[in-house]
């Protein structure tokens, strides 16, 4: 057992070193694990002919190694429920109401005169 701070300093900075090391292995075989899986994706998407639509994934260049984003799709938009008279549509969800609501509604129409049946 260490008995004084500079030999106590001197094991972290032997485990720091050492961990550095480990840390830098565990990063090459991930790299090399994942030129693997990438290698299985790309047959299997060119057996079954997959697109990036297929995948949902955003078209247009990748993310990169440095980019952490979860592949998920994008929230589906809400049905419409009200229609304006010119054809402008609204979900009537949260948020901001469309100009031509606040119009309608400040010129003293309901919204049930513009619900879509």
């Amino acid at each position: 057992m260490a008995s004084t701070l500079a030999d106590i300093n001197s094991q972290i900075q032997k485990n720091e070193e050492h961990i550095a090391q480990l840390r830098k292995q565990a990063e090459e075989l991930r790299n090399h694990e994942r030129a693997g899986v990438i290698e299985e994706v790309r047959k299997k998407i060119a057996e079954y002919g997959l697109t990036a639509s297929d995948l949902k994934l955003a078209a247009g260049g990748r993310g990169g190694a440095s980019s952490k984003r979860s592949v998920s799709a994008a929230p589906a938009k809400a049905a419409a429920k009200y229609r304006s008279e010119s054809g402008e549509t609204w979900s009537g969800g949260r948020g901001r109401k469309p100009r031509w609501v606040t119009e309608a509604l400040a010129a003293g129409k309901s919204l049930t005169d513009y619900e879509i049946k």
